[in-house]
Order: structure tokens, then sequence, then C-alpha cells
């Protein structure tokens, strides 16, 4: 597909308008030098509609978009799972983990391990996130997003990634996460237009001008298969979305360690000016990942009938593109990018916070707010090089990136889950028990992988879980079962919430019911 001239304009109008909003909202007050709390935390200033956005422009990316298309047109809307429980998921960590993180007034996940735990768990996980961060998450952001790039307008790769890994650098690196979070609004603005202009124009197409409501029912008809959102074992789709095991499983583990334990995800929420606020933008990205699936999965689904013959079910959502008119296509191929820059500078932006305040300001404990500062840049940028040297060799081989990184990531999951919920939940947890847990997830999740290769990603994921929670449970008995001096105190945290955030749980769960009713 290639881009013709107004789309161009539009696209550039699109970058030059982002780096200069960045700039803007970056800039100092006369007298006053960036701390770590400004670049790391925005100054704990972030409002709600700054922190909903940003939480899903962290969590859409290129990865996101064309894979869960793709996933729509092979698998159909039941990958929509993926999207939908994360919206109860968000209720949840707004409902309960982050009154106890905002009160510990942290900076980072690992932090709040040293606090609960030692050091050596903080160490540990510290060194961990960053190798993942960089080595898997960053690396998949900028190649299946140069990929993408790829595909729609014939760019080379290695080009690809520089745009990317360049563009990311000049609108997030100086001003850290508040440059970040204040355009992720923008980011949010065009992903959600492009994506809905995307899904209406596919839609009308189905219904032959007759508007998306002829087109959705046109669908329906033609491909019921698509549109059954709990598989049965004998589909066969059932070894990524094993049936029950999507409302009752694994997918719990997964959705409540990355809301809930991230350090790029939950970072925004850690900014925010008060816990009302914060829990504000919760409810906020819960609607807008409610909104997802049209975004992202009901244009692979029209595909099967718009473009059966694809080679491979990733090229859905660019072939969808090609039915675009001119400036259209500008504007979804926008939205394509902006959900990559966004996640990259939100990824960067955390490696910099986790190597600085984890890690350096440990072996440096007496420097200068700016020198901390300049440190974080620094590490920001080196990561992003390190990032676009390793990609290709990294990823270059697998023909199913994605898949590799939710094995990968998926083996240390379950452990990090367990550690996290009895540090804030249960008083008896000791560090060793969460190091054995942690240890337990990676050893456990291998021997499953390759010793019961049948058995579905998400119920390995499950059954790891339990097994580390055991294992972190029994260490602590044998430890003296008794009450930890660095144990949360639960009754000095506020958990009532207030009854805006109230009502939006209940509108949250009757829309799950009515979707999940409907689509059983």
């Amino acid at each position: 597909m290639q881009l013709e001239t107004i789309d161009i304009v539009l696209f550039v109008a699109y970058v030059i308008g982002l780096i200069a909003l960045a700039l803007w909202v970056s800039r100092e007050k006369p007298g006053h030098n960036t701390n770590t709390s400004d670049y790391f935390l925005a100054g704990n200033s972030l409002p709600w509609w700054a922190i909903g956005a940003s939480l899903i422009a962290a969590n859409i990316s290129a990865e996101q978009i064309i894979g869960m298309s793709g996933s729509g047109f092979k698998i159909g809307l039941a990958i929509a799972s993926y999207e939908w429980m994360a919206a109860i998921t968000l209720i949840i960590v707004g409902k309960y983990f982050l009154p106890v993180f905002l009160k510990r007034g942290i900076y980072t996940m690992p932090q709040f391990l040293e606090q609960r735990y030692d050091h050596r768990v903080r160490t540990i996980l510290a060194v961990f996130w960053l190798g993942v961060y960089i080595f898997v998450n960053l690396t998949a952001v900028l190649w299946l997003g140069a990929l993408a790039i790829n595909t729609i307008t014939g760019v080379d790769m290695i080009y690809g990634m520089i745009f990317l890994g360049t563009f990311s650098v000049v609108y997030s690196l100086y001003g850290g996460l508040k440059a970040v979070a204040l355009t992720d609004i923008v980011q949010v603005l065009v992903l959600v237009a492009g994506g809905l202009i995307l899904s209406y124009i596919c839609l009308d197409l189905l219904g032959k001008g007759d508007g998306v409501i002829a087109g959705f029912s046109v669908l329906t008809h033609a491909v019921p298969e698509k549109f059954d959102m709990i598989l049965e074992e004998g589909n066969p789709n059932y070894m990524d979305l094993p049936g029950l095991s999507v409302l009752l499983g694994g997918m719990w583990v997964m959705n409540v360690s990355y809301w809930g334990f991230n350090q790029y995800i939950i970072q925004r929420t850690l900014a925010a000016k008060s816990l009302a606020e914060g829990q504000k933008g919760i409810a906020f990205a819960a609607y807008l990942k409610l909104l997802m699936p049209v975004i992202v999965v009901l244009p692979g689904i029209a595909a099967v009938i718009l473009a059966p013959d694809l080679a491979k079910p990733d090229q859905a959502y660019p072939e969808m593109m090609t039915l675009m008119p001119s400036g259209i296509k500008g504007i979804v191929f926008a939205a394509l990018v902006a959900a990559i820059v966004s996640s990259l500078g939100s990824m960067t932006n955390s490696i910099s916070t986790i190597f600085t305040m984890d890690l350096y300001c440990h072996m440096k404990p007496n420097e200068s707010q700016t020198h901390y500062v300049t440190v974080g840049r620094t590490v920001a940028l080196v990561s992003l090089i390190l990032a676009i040297i390793c990609a290709k060799p990294l990823l270059g081989s697998f023909d199913q990136a994605f898949q590799y990184i939710q094995n990968f990531t998926g083996f240390f999951t379950p452990g990090i889950c367990v550690l996290f919920l009895l540090g804030l939940f249960w008083k008896k947890a000791t560090a060793n028990g969460a190091l054995a847990a942690a240890l337990v997830s990676f050893v456990a999740s291998i021997a499953f992988f390759f010793a019961a290769p049948n058995v579905p990603f998400m119920d390995r994921v499950a059954i790891v879980f339990l097994l580390s929670f055991i294992t972190a449970i029994f260490v602590s008995i044998l430890e003296g079962n008794k009450d930890q001096e660095k144990a949360v105190d639960l009754e000095g945290i506020n958990f009532k919430t207030k009854t805006s955030f109230n009502i939006a749980t209940l509108g949250v769960i009757a829309i799950l019911i009515a979707l999940y009713a409907t689509w059983w």
C-alpha cells in the first residue's frame, strides 16, 4: 500500500504537532530545575484524563493492533477477552492496589518490594525487569512496529526502527513522564478516531452502503463462528483461548500482573494528583478497554469476508487500510504510529526510572537531583539504541514474535504475581518465600513448556501460579509463621472509593455481563 500526498502531509503534520506539544508541556518554569519527582513521576501532578489516556497509550502498540486484528481474522471475537477482562482488572487495581502504592509514596515496583521484603528482592526484580523491558518488550515494539510500517509503506525495517526510536526520543526524552502522559491524550484520540473510522468503513462496505448496522448484521450472519466468545475444546484455536479458563483461570494472573505490578503501566497512576484522581483515571481506562475490540478486532473479522485470501492473519489490518480513501489512510497510519511511539516513550521512561531509582541511587547515593535526571535521560537513550541493535538478532527469525514474547514473560508472571499479592495482603510472607516463588515460577514454567507442550499457555500460567503460591506460603511458615516487621499495615489504608468510582465499576460489570451473555 502506498500513501498518497495528502496522507503524507497529514502524517507529517501529526508528527510535528506532537513534538511541539511535548516540548511545550516539558518547558521549565524560570528558576526551577527538573528533579527526579518531576522527571519520573511528573511531579505527582497528573489529572485523571491524562492517566487514563496514558494507560491505554502505553498498552496499545503495533503488536496489539496488528496482532489482535490478525487474531480476529483467525479466531474471532473470542480474542477480545484480553481487552474486556482487562477492564475489570483495572477496577480491581484501582480499588485494592493503588491505595497501598500511593500511601507508600513509591517511584517503582522494585522499591515497594524492598519496603515490604528486603534489598535482595528489589535488586533481583529490578535487574530482571530491565532485561525484559529492553531485550523483550522494547525490541518487540520496535521490530513489530517497523514491520507494520514496512508492510504499509515499504520502508526498510532498519530505517523504520530508527524513525520510531528517534521520534520517541524527540518527544519524550527531555520532558520525562509528564511529556509522555500529557501527549498521550492526543495519541489516544488519534488512535481511537483512526480505529473507529477504519471499522466504520469496513462495516459500511459489508453493508453495501446501508450503514454500519447493516454491515454488522451481514458479518454476524456470514461468519457466526467468529462470534463465539468461549471456545469449546474441539475448536482449532482452543490452545490459544482454552474455554472457561479465559474467565476463571490464567488470564486473571496475566492481567493482574500486567495492570497491577508492571512498572511501565502502573507508573502513570503513581504520578496521580491524588488517590481519587488516580482511580478516576483507571476507571476511564477501563471504559477505553471495553471499546478497544471495536477498533482492533472488528476490522480483522471483517477481513474474513473483504479479504479472505490473506497469506497470513497479521496482514488483515494493513489490508483493511488499503480500503481507506486518501486522507483517511494518513489518519489511520498516524494512529498506528501513535500507538507505537507512545509505548516506546512509556517503556524508556520506566527503564530509566528503574535503573536510576532502584540501582544507580544506591551506588551513588549523594548526587544532585539534576545528576539523577541526566542519568535517567542517558539510560533512556542507551536502552533504545540497544533495542534497535538487538531487535533483528533476537526477533528476526521468529514467525510469531508476539507469541514467543508471551511465552517468555509467562515464565515469570505467576511468581511475580504471587510475591506482590502476598506482599500486599499477607503479613507473614517472607523475603525468602518471595524469592522461592519467583524461582519455582521459572523452573515449573520451563518444565511445563517442554514436558507438557499440549497444555494451553493460559492453563499453564494458572497451574504455575498455584505452585508458586503454595511454595511462598510453605517457606514463610517454615521461617516462623509470624507477622513480618515490614508487612503492609492494611488498617492504615483507606480502601473506600468515591460514589463516581463505584458507579463506574457497576457500569463495567453490567457491560461485561451483557457482552458475554450476547456472544457466549
